[in-house]
């Protein structure tokens, strides 16, 4: 390392130096935010990760990440994004090479072995393949599992789902089963206006009297959640309607004016004080206690 403690780098000239340095292997560049991505030909990636880690002033020593992305509606639908640290630099840049689900991405285990165990995952997940990955397996999902999970298309509820059965005293494997009783599920939010009466609503009854729906135009109070839109609830400000005068009060204890402290319920400082006697019983005395 040049110095003990090196600085964030920004990207500076990173894009200039990689494309020299990948050469006809290099789709295309781009920074965004501060990051620097290299779009990279599927047969070039071996070349351009050596590039990558060997070329002065870029010097990618370390592969931290192998992640996938997929676009299922893209004939290349997967992309397989690989983060690289330059340890010297501090620097972070992100390949990305885009294939499909049967033409294989070169594996780069030869350049860092622990690229292995990351490109079991993309396979496991995504069903990306790796040539020369000598043990290609799944690492997440169980041996029999169906499918790879983080694919747009696959099912949330998957194909099978797995227990514990008491009778062969094994796992075993069976068709999904949905046990719920409501199948479908509404996301509208219930204070943007909803059009059907939500659980637990048909228990609040409208007093005798009162109307069975409350005006829609009429939040409680400012910030209140509303099935009124905006517009109704700016137009009910501007009536001055949005707010109610409050009622006189018919109880027979709501005072306007107080004359003893019993309608007030304010005491006196000492409501059962009387005047202190000059000689009480106890008489403190220093250091000696207050009974001795």
């Amino acid at each position: 390392m040049r110095a003990p403690a090196p600085a964030y780098a920004a990207a500076g000239d990173t894009i200039e130096v990689a494309t020299r340095a990948i050469g006809a292997g290099l789709v295309h560049a781009v920074e965004l935010v501060g990051e620097v991505q290299l779009h990279v030909h599927r047969d070039s990636l071996v070349p351009a990760m050596i590039a990558l880690r060997d070329t002065p002033g870029l010097e990618y020593q370390q592969l931290m990440e192998i992640a996938g992305v997929d676009y299922p509606q893209r004939a290349e639908r997967f992309d397989v994004v690989y983060n690289l640290l330059s340890m010297t630099r501090n620097h972070r840049v992100q390949v990305h090479v885009a294939t499909d689900e049967e033409h294989p991405i070169p594996s780069v285990t030869g350049i860092w072995p622990v690229a292995g165990w990351l490109e079991r995952e993309v396979y496991d997940l995504y069903g990306v393949l790796f040539e020369g990955n000598k043990d290609l397996r799944r690492i997440l999902t169980d041996y029999g599992f169906r499918g790879h999970p983080l694919r747009k298309d696959f099912p949330m509820t998957g194909y099978t789902e797995l227990r514990y059965s008491e009778e062969e005293k094994r796992v075993v494997y069976q068709p999904v089963q949905l046990a719920q009783d409501f199948r479908t599920f509404d996301f509208l939010s219930p204070w943007e206006g909803a059009e059907y009466i939500l659980p637990g609503d048909e228990k609040a009854k409208p007093a005798p009297g009162a109307a069975s729906t409350p005006p829609a135009a009429l939040p409680q109070d400012k910030g209140a959640q509303t099935p009124a839109t905006a517009d109704q609830v700016q137009k009910a400000d501007a009536d001055g309607s949005a707010k109610q005068e409050p009622k006189a009060s018919s109880e027979p204890y709501a005072k306007t004016t107080a004359e003893s402290t019993a309608e007030t319920g304010k005491g006196s400082a000492e409501p059962d004080a009387t005047p202190k006697p000059a000689d009480p019983d106890v008489i403190p005395t220093a250091g000696k206690g207050q009974n001795q």
